[in-house]
Formats: structure tokens, sequence, C-alpha cells
């Protein structure tokens, strides 16, 4: 491998596993934590200046602005919304699709993939929405406050994410991945809900056209249509025949982004993207620059594109107007006082406080208690208390549901004064909830483990150089991880520079998403039985994309291995055994994609070129390592 650097850059490029992949392994997870937590400040900036607008002086200027009228005409027809409307029903059907987006990108290559990992958050989502709406409704049973038990089902994930990083844990990676992860079903539920519950009288012809749209946005996924426009074209047209048919624009937003293809990039498409940009690079013309700009475009996926285009200005404009144009209520002339005395107000109050806090923390108890499933390394039943409390943060999908779910202006009131009070004692709740955790359970952080949990054994393990070299890199690999290919020589560069001083190790992770993984690693430990773990190891990289099993079998014969003896290992329990021994040693290091190194005991953080291997490994101490 070269460390040129027409390379990618590493830390773009990783496998990811069937459990929660950390931070370094998914840059994108962690700029999806970052901008919702920066938009958070701008939420709460927005509600405070509506608050104060509409409690000024100048409070009927605030009334008149989002009554405003804006009309987009097409010839004879056209569309005609206030303010108000255009923001509710325009600008957060974006805001829903940015979700739907995320949703099908988890599930087809991100925290969903493994369904079994799935088991705790889903339990815990579904009874953090039953639980609320129970206590709402215990309150409210009957009449028309009744309507707005959809507001307490809601959380606002920028919300919550951004009050987390003031309350919460230190190191917090795997906690915010597992209510991200809950909130992907809180968000389908809660849409669903809006759409279907608070829709107006429908029509049929516009539902016909929404459904056609949809079947065009299968097609073009089953097509393989990499380019965005087409995609953007039919949801502008889903839109608006949504909006036509008298069921809420939301669903179309979320619906859509869940049809919008996610895929991981694709081994061919990488190296088209480097062959074009080194043809640029020699002869840099326009036609050729074009050639690059579309390689380079194809080699990631219209969904993750999108996202990356739509993302941030949601969280820092959709988001911020839409809590301008609804967190501003007239708490004058006794509004608060009545929002005080009202059932509709505390069965909002208790339903987001106590029941979110208490559904999630008892969903997630009885999934772990009765062995469904497991919550993620570092993350204890304190911390899901904890983030269940700032789950009661539901701002932006509830302020949304208020203003469907109630035509009087003065339940609304009642109603949004409720969403803003259950936001500040919900933070406070989950500030309390975590400092009790690390107080009294010993749960400060929840973060993956960063050290190798088993040790380099030189009687199992698989080390190329002397095995008492006082530098050590471990790497766990995938021979199916395209990027695992690519730096498969670094190996190699690293014992050419370091010599005798480094000992390269490395272990067997095949994840779920590559199917001819698992049989790979087999194949590998059947030739170290012959003496030939090497020569196969670089042998299956060079033929990644030819793993089945008469593969296998040619390559051992091209090797001069005796292949009825490399047949009969391949199906010898102790190799399994063996592979199953290394993916436990990952799990129990925090490993999560592929490929993974440690540099001596410690997790490699960030680009795993051989430049910067280098550098991580002459930074360290160089302390022997013991041999057993």
């Amino acid at each position: 491998m070269s460390t040129d650097q027409e390379q990618p850059d590493p830390d773009q490029s990783s496998c990811r596993g069937s459990a929660a992949f950390e931070a370094q392994s998914s840059r994108s997870l962690r700029d999806f934590i970052r901008t919702e937590s920066g938009s958070a400040g701008m939420l709460v900036m927005a509600a405070l200046i509506a608050l104060v607008w509409a409690n000024s002086p100048w409070s009927q200027s605030y009334v008149d602005l989002w009554h405003t009228e804006l009309s987009i005409r097409f010839g004879d027809g056209g569309l005609t919304m206030d303010l108000h409307h255009w923001i509710n029903d325009g600008l957060m059907v974006v805001f829903f699709f940015v979700i739907g987006l995320e949703v099908r990108k988890e599930f087809a290559i991100g925290e969903l993939v493994d369904r079994s990992r799935v088991v705790v958050p889903l339990v815990a989502g579904v009874t953090g929405m039953l639980v609320p709406a129970a206590i709402f409704l215990a309150l409210n049973p009957s009449g028309e406050a009744a309507a707005g038990w959809g507001a307490v089902i809601g959380t606002d994930t920028a919300f919550l994410l951004g009050v987390m990083a003031l309350v919460g844990p230190a190191v917090s990676t795997q906690l915010r991945i597992f209510l991200l992860t809950l909130t992907v079903i809180d968000d389908i539920v809660a849409v669903s809900v809006i759409g279907v519950v608070y829709s107006d009288e429908l029509s049929l012809g516009a539902l016909v056209v929404a459904a056609l749209c949809l079947v065009v946005l299968v097609g073009l996924d089953r097509a393989g249509v990499w380019q965005a426009a087409p995609y953007v074209v039919v949801v502008l047209v889903l839109w608006f025949a949504t909006l036509e048919s008298g069921v809420h624009a939301s669903i179309a937003g979320m619906l859509s982004g869940l049809l919008v293809p996610a895929l991981d990039p694709r081994r061919s498409d990488v190296e088209d993207a480097a062959r074009s940009f080194r043809a640029f690079r020699q002869s840099p013309m326009p036609g050729v620059q074009r050639a690059a700009r579309r390689s380079l475009t194809r080699a990631i996926s219209v969904n993750e594109r999108l996202q990356e285009a739509l993302h941030s200005p949601t969280s820092h404009v959709v988001v911020p107007v839409f809590a301008l144009a609804n967190a501003g209520v007239d708490l004058r002339d006794g509004v608060l006082g009545d929002a005080f005395g009202s059932r509709l107000m505390w069965g909002i109050v208790l339903g987001l406080v106590v029941g979110k806090a208490l559904g999630i923390f008892a969903g997630a108890w009885a999934s772990v208690r009765l062995g469904w499933g497991r919550l993620p390394q570092g993350v204890g039943l304190g911390h899901t208390l904890a983030g269940g409390a700032l789950s009661g943060i539901g701002f932006t999908v509830s302020l949304l549901i208020i203003s469907l779910a109630f035509e009087s202006s003065r339940l609304q009131d009642q109603a949004r004064v409720g969403v803003l009070v259950a936001a500040a004692l919900a933070s406070l709740a989950g500030w309390l909830a975590f400092r009790f955790a690390a107080r009294f359970l010993g749960q400060r952080d929840a973060a993956l483990p960063t050290h190798l949990s088993r040790p380099v054994d030189p009687a199992r393990d698989h080390i190329t150089g002397p095995v008492d070299a006082p530098l050590t890199l471990v790497e766990y690999l995938d021979f199916e991880c395209p990027f695992c290919a690519r730096v498969s020589g670094v190996g190699k560069e690293l014992r050419a520079h370091f010599g005798d001083r480094l000992r390269y190790v490395t272990r067997h992770l095949p994840l779920p998403v590559h199917p001819h993984a698992e049989l790979a690693a087999l194949g590998a430990e059947a030739a170290a039985r012959q003496g030939r773990y090497w020569d196969m190891h670089d042998v299956l990289f060079a033929h990644q994309d030819e793993l089945e099993l008469e593969d296998l079998v040619g390559y051992a014969a091209g090797l001069d291995l005796d292949v009825e003896a490399f047949l009969r290992d391949l199906d010898d329990d102790d190799l399994a055994r063996h592979v199953a021994h290394d993916v436990a040693s990952a799990e129990e290091s925090g490993v999560r994609g592929t490929p993974t190194f440690f540099i001596g005991e410690t997790r490699h953080i960030g680009p795993h070129d051989a430049r910067t291997l280098i550098e991580a490994l002459e930074s360290a101490q160089a302390v022997p390592r013991p041999i057993g």
C-alpha cells in the first residue's frame, strides 16, 4: 500500500459491523451528533425569541407575520398558504425527509443492520410511547383535550443531544447511539400518527398520485439510479399530492426518505473514482473533470449525498424557524394561570417527564431481564433512565401535533405551555438521573472499551515479525471488506520501516454484511494448519470478489496445499471456535468495524494509512510485550 495522497482518507473508509459502530469508524455518525447537538442552541434561542416577541408590545406583529399569505403560481394553478402552514406543511416535510433518509441508512448499512441489536431500543421506544400516552389519557380521558395524546409520544432529537452534551457523561458515544436508535422508532410512530390520526378529509385522486410516486421511488431504487435529481423531482410531486390529499405532508417526507437507497461504497466504484481522479491530475481538462466528478459522486449513495446536503440546513434553519413560528405563546391575560390549572397541560407535562422516563427505563429493563437483548457496552440501566428522562423533551414533534390536534387557541396555548414546562423539567430530571447513576451505581461513562481485551498469544495468533518485538500492531480484518483489502499491505510497509522492532498481528472479524467473510476466515485458518496462513491471506484479498467454496479450493490447490486436508479443516469445529474467539475479543475490545487497529493494547483512533500508523507507533512507548 502506498501512502500517496491519492489514497482516500481511510478514516472515512471502513466496513461497518452488526454492532453499533463507534465514532471513529463512522465519521457520518459523528457529524450527525455534532450537527444535532449544535442546532439545539439555535432551537432554544428561537423559542426564547418567539416567547419574548409574543409577550411584547409588538405581539400583534408576531401573529400577523405567520398569517401572511405566500403563493406559488403555475399558469392558472398554484398553491397558496400562510407562512405558518408553509413552515409546518412544507419546511417540516424536509425535516421528516431527512429523518427518513437516516432511518433507511441505519437499516441498510448502520446501527440497525443486525436486527438483534434493535430489540432493546425497540421495546424501550414502544413502552416510551405507550406509558406517556396512558398517563395523558388518564388525566384527559374524553372531550376535546383527549385529542392531544399524540403530543406526548415524540422526542426532539436535537434538543435531547444538545442537553445531554451539557448534563450527560463526559464520554457518552454508546448512549447517544442507543438513544438515536430509540428515536428512530419514536419518529416512525410519531409521523405515522400525524399522517393517519391528524389528517383532514381525504381526496382519493391525490392519494392515487401519491401512491404512484412511492412506486416510482421503489422503481428508481430497483433500477439502481444513482443521480439525485430524479428522486428530488418525485419527492416534490409526492409532497404536493399528499398535501392535496388531506393526509398531513409529514408522512410524505418520512416515506420518501425511507425509499431512497443507502449503500456502502462498492469497491469497483471507489476504484473507478480513484482512476478518474488520477486521470484528471494528469490531464486537467473540462471533459476529464466532468468524468471525475461523476465517478466520485457515483461512489457515494444518493441517500448519503442528500443527507450531506440537507442535514445541516434542516438542523440550523428549518427546525429553528419552526420553533420561532410555533413556540410564541402569549402568556398574558391569565393564560399562564389558566394553563397551570388545566388537566391538558399537566397531562402533557406528566406524560413527557414521568411517562417517557419510566416507559423507556421499564422497556429496557424488561428486555434485558427477559433475555431478549442487551444494552450496548458501557451503557447501564441508570443511563437508560437518564436518557429516558431527556427523551421527555418533545419540543418539535409535540408542537407540530398540538397545532394539528386543536382548533381552539386556548387549548393550543395550554398544551404549548405544557411542552415548554416539560422541556425544562425533563432537562433537570435527566441531570439528576445522570448524577444518581454516577454516584450510586458507578455508571459514569457510556463508552466503548479502548483496550485489547485478550493479549497477543503467539500460540494462536498469526504474527509476522519477532514475537518479542517491542512494538505491536494488531489488525481486526474481514476478507470481504474492500477497505481491508486496500490496507492489506500495511503490515509489509510497516515491517520495512520498523524492521525487527515490530510484530504485526491479524485477527478475524467477519461482518454479517459480508456473506462470504466467515468462510474466507475459515479458509485462512485451514491454510494456517499447513503453514501457509500469510500466503492465503494475500490470495484472499487479491480475489475478495471470488470467495465461494470452489474458489477457496482452487486457491488451496494453487498454493500446493493438501486439498483434502484443507477441506476437512474447513469443517473442523476447532477452527470455527478460533474465529469465534477472535470475534469475541473484538466485541470485548470495542471493535465495531473493519479494519480496526490496536497500537500495543490501545485501540487506534483516526486514519489507518501507513504514514499515520508509523507516526502512532513511533509515538508509542516501546515497552516489551509479554510473550504469553
